[in-house]
């Protein structure tokens, strides 16, 4: 992480904050929880992702774990969420914009440092998005809540679509800032409209009902 460039630091760090807010804030409407339960559920949406996509690609130990900054951040996060917790927790939209920059910035970051590590182009693009949904995954089981990766909602789909620009950009020599923010930016608005318009990802046929 000392090598990456300043502005795509900040990225990282800004989807790790953005993610421990919505985590935390996540934890205060659907739990009764202490301050230790919030931020805790805070820092582990916020660096889940992370640490999940550092272990798979082999690059241990996790950055999170390595510089403080991402504890601090994340931690930053979640004692954010719980001070502001009485107005906070009755905004749904904060959290559905907040989780979309986290899942916008972790998909574009995971893929391209897969791809910095030699994996291939198919193998980058499941890693980002196991990143951009990893840490929201670990909230929603601590929380004994389906994972939203896991429900009809457009949220992996837009990680993918992400992390596939992601590789392209990489393939073709045109991943840089710049473009790197565009292909989060088209996270972004895919998962945003998804939730404005109400679309979801194709479900299974439903058996039609007998009798």
């Amino acid at each position: 992480m000392a090598s990456q460039p300043l502005l795509l630091l900040i990225l990282d760090l800004t989807g790790t904050f953005a993610f421990a807010i919505n985590g935390a804030l996540t934890a205060i409407r659907a739990t009764r929880l202490d301050i230790v339960g919030v931020v805790t559920l805070g820092m582990i949406t916020g660096l889940g992702g992370g640490t999940i996509r550092d272990v798979f690609l082999n690059a241990l130990p996790p950055a999170t774990f390595v510089d403080w900054r991402y504890l601090l951040t994340a931690a930053c996060g979640g004692l954010l969420a719980f001070g502001l917790s009485s107005v906070l927790d009755r905004l749904s939209t904060p959290i559905l914009v907040l989780d979309a920059v986290g899942l916008s910035v972790f998909a574009v970051l995971g893929a391209s440092k897969a791809i910095g590590l030699d994996f291939g182009y198919a193998q980058a693009m499941i890693v980002g998005t196991i990143t951009a949904c990893g840490g929201g995954t670990l909230r929603d089981l601590l929380i004994l809540r389906i994972p939203t990766v896991l429900r009809s909602e457009l949220y992996a789909i837009p990680a993918l679509v992400a992390a596939a620009i992601t590789a392209v950009l990489i393939h073709f020599d045109a991943y840089g800032i710049g473009t790197s923010l565009c292909a989060a930016a088209v996270c972004f608005l895919i998962r945003m409209i998804g939730v404005r318009y109400d679309l979801n990802a194709p479900e299974p046929p439903r058996r039609r009902e007998h009798g």
